[in-house]
Parts: structure tokens; C-alpha cells; sequence
């Protein structure tokens, strides 16, 4: 399978390039920043064109959430604008394309996960561009897939894991928002699980019932809170600090951009119809603590 990856430095693209790497079955290629550049249309054309791929992923984003606030035009241009530009490209090449998307097109009023069908209403800019950008794949590539996934974590980029580490380096008492809920999602379990979808895709050919979204998370929600108190004990047992952790509200640590209560995703249309389900937050966090603390 030839599988080119578009992005190269963020959480997800950075565990393809792992994962495909001791993947004998994989014929690997990737475009990042300057050479390819969700800007430039061309330079993902060119870039396809000269790498002839039978699948092509694309997790690269503008992912600021609350700098997009002040900054839309950038965030619609890469999100809504170079997505577009790469399902077109992978259109013209014959290949089907895998887009990652966001819980952040839920408004997060509803009191049960997330599925497929439900309506989107995002609530920040980043939400309206993603779920645009959606829109736009869908329009320029009848086969695509959007995996929209939350929360996610890794032990490089930066992320909810690292942050609560470092500041448990610094401080005694950590205060984290307990009124968000949603399902942290490892990024080399996203690019094992996406690498799976590829290949059934490859390996029994397109079938419609592949298209449109299908969301990709960890099993288990928790708050934002809970997740600080299982980092903190996870770090404790492998010598780092064990520090308080205290519950806030949202409404105590205001940001610019909106984020929802509730990001649960509901995965069971991930194993319906790709037979894929990720593993437990316990294994994941475990995977993450380890190559962070060199255990």
C-alpha cells in the first residue's frame, strides 16, 4: 500500500510515520512545510502526482483553537481551503482520502455521545472552520472518510499529558476544569487504527458505506480533572512529583475560544464498519507515561 501522509511534525502525522515505518506492507511518503503546503495547491498536486498514492491522509490543521479567534482567515484557509486542496488532488489521482476532523463541530449540549448523524453547531472558529472543511472534502473527493477525534495525546507535540506533567514539576497544587467531558485519544493508537481503515479500504476496494464521518477516540470519558488525577498518579508511581489536583469550573479558567461540555464520540460506527477499536485509556496513558519518564 502506498500511503502519503501530508504533514509531517504534528502529534498524528509524526505516529504514521512511525507506525508505517515497521510496516513492511507500507510504501511510505510524506509533505510537509516548505515543500508541501496546504497554501500552495499546487505543491500538493505536485507532490501526489510524483508519489502515486493509493491512499492519502491528511492530519495536518491549524490547530489554535483560541488564537483562531482573532485570526479566521488563516484558520478557514488551511482548514476549509487546503483540506479542499487535498481531496482534490487525491481525487485526480484515483486515491480515496482520510481527513481528520474535531469533536469541536458539537455544540456539546448533548447529555449522551456524540454519533455520526447528529447535528453539528460548532461554537468557535476552529469548530466552523473544521466542520468546512469537512464540508469541502466530501464536495471535491467522493471517496473520503473524516475520522473526527478528541482530546488528543502523545509523548511529543504539545498536549494535555506534557502540560500536566510539566507544571506538576513546578507547582505543588494543580487546579483543572472538572465540567468538560470528553475521550482522550492517543495519537499512535489514531495512526494504528487509521493505517487499519486504509488498508481494508485498499484491500476489499472503495465501498460508499466507508464515506463521510466516522469518529475515531479512546473507550473511556472523563473530565479534564479526572484525566489531570490519572496523569499526576500514573507519574507519581513512576518517581515523578505526586501533587493536589482541585476541580474548577469552566467558567473559572476563561479562553477566547468556546469549548464543548460534552466532546464524548461514540465509535461504535469505527467498528461496524471497519472492525477497528482502540484500546483502553489505562494501556494508552501507561504506553505514553513510559517514553515520557524513560521507564
Amino acid at each position: 500500500m502506498r500511503l502519503y501522509v501530508i504533514g509531517g511534525q504534528g502529534q498524528v502525522a509524526r505516529s504514521l510515520r512511525e507506525a508505517a515505518a515497521g510496516d513492511n506492507d507500507i510504501v511510505f511518503g510524506c509533505g510537509q512545510r516548505p515543500d508541501v503546503d496546504l497554501l500552495r495547491p499546487a505543491s500538493i498536486a505536485q507532490a501526489l502526482a510524483d508519489f502515486r498514492p493509493d491512499i492519502v491522509v491528511n492530519p495536518a490543521a491549524y490547530t489554535a483553537v483560541d488564537k483562531a479567534e482573532s485570526e479566521p482567515e488563516q484558520a478557514f484557509a488551511l482548514n476549509r481551503d487546503g483540506a479542499r486542496a487535498v481531496a482534490a488532488a487525491a481525487a485526480n489521482q484515483g486515491a480515496p482520502v482520510i481527513h481528520f476532523s474535531t469533536d469541536y463541530v458539537f455544540d456539546g449540549i448533548k447529555d449522551a455521545p456524540y454519533v455520526e448523524s447528529d447535528p453539528v453547531n460548532p461554537r468557535s472558529v476552529y469548530g466552523r472552520s473544521k466542520l468546512e472543511g469537512e464540508l469541502a472534502v466530501a464536495a471535491a473527493n467522493p471517496r473520503h472518510i473524516v475520522l473526527r477525534t478528541s482530546w488528543v495525546y502523545a509523548p511529543f507535540g504539545t498536549n494535555f499529558v506534557r502540560t500536566m506533567l510539566r507544571l506538576a514539576a513546578e507547582r505543588d497544587h494543580l487546579r483543572v476544569v472538572d465540567d468538560q467531558i470528553g475521550c482522550p485519544t492517543y495519537a499512535p493508537d489514531i495512526a494504528a487504527a487509521t493505517i487499519a481503515v486504509a488498508k481494508k479500504v485498499i484491500s476489499e476496494g472503495w465501498n460508499p458505506k466507508f464515506a463521510g464521518a466516522t469518529h475515531l477516540a479512546g473507550p473511556q470519558p472523563l473530565t479534564w480533572y479526572a484525566f489531570a488525577n490519572e496523569i499526576v498518579r500514573g507519574a507519581a508511581s513512576r518517581g515523578g512529583r505526586g501533587v493536589r489536583v482541585s476541580p474548577i469550573a469552566t467558567s473559572d479558567y476563561p479562553t477566547p475560544a468556546a469549548r464543548p461540555a460534552n466532546s464524548r464520540l461514540s465509535t461504535a460506527r469505527l467498528a461496524a464498519a471497519f472492525d477497528v477499536r482502540l484500546p483502553s485509556l489505562e494501556r494508552s496513558l501507561a504506553d505514553c507515561l513510559d517514553c515520557l519518564l524513560k521507564i
